[in-house]
């Protein structure tokens, strides 16, 4: 009685536990990169980004320019000036000094005006291919889907699993000409 029990027991672990240990999960992988690559919004929003950035390192340099010209003219008429004078033009420069690296954590510091214009202008480019991500994740049956440019190695992928070409098409970028690098 007690074999007959403990097997209708294992049968029924067996009808519970079998199922899910069968089903494996379904996995992708896409190159975000390459996608992102391919869109004319993003390659617009680099472009804006890129110039802003070249348009403040100018000014970070003018800036440390007129410095070092305060320096030249310090040192050039140091044996005229009065002890006090010498000491009015160093605080003049120490202050500029301080707006300058003020200046440039405004600018390039953490949150600064780079990463929130780049996050202004790239962040909805990167949810739309999320999105795109997403919909072919859900039409593949996906659980997973890896994203190859990111920090993830990827020893080997067979191009089986690849499905950046479904996103680009999601995304009205396919060209069946293109050729991905795996």
């Amino acid at each position: 009685m007690r074999t007959l029990l403990s097997k209708i027991v294992f049968v029924i672990l067996a009808a519970f536990l079998l199922p899910n240990a069968l089903v494996a999960q379904k996995f992708g992988y896409v190159n975000t990169n390459f996608i992102l690559d391919k869109m004319p919004e993003y390659k617009e929003a680099k472009a804006e980004i890129d110039k802003l950035a070249k348009e403040w390192q100018t000014e970070i340099q003018q800036m440390q320019l007129e410095i070092d010209d305060m320096y030249s003219n310090l040192k050039a008429e140091e044996v005229l000036l009065t002890v006090e004078m010498k000491e009015d033009r160093q605080k003049e420069i120490a202050e500029k000094e301080k707006a300058l690296k003020e200046y440039q954590k405004k600018v390039f510091g953490f949150e600064g005006l780079f990463f929130l214009k780049k996050k202004e202008l790239i962040k909805p480019v990167q949810d739309k291919v999320f999105d795109a991500v997403e919909k072919v994740a859900h039409e593949h049956k996906l659980q997973i889907v890896f994203d190859k440019s990111g920090e993830l190695v990827m020893i080997y992928t067979d191009p089986i699993h690849d499905y950046t070409d479904f996103v680009l098409e999601e995304l009205g970028l396919g060209d069946p000409n293109d050729v991905l690098d795996n």
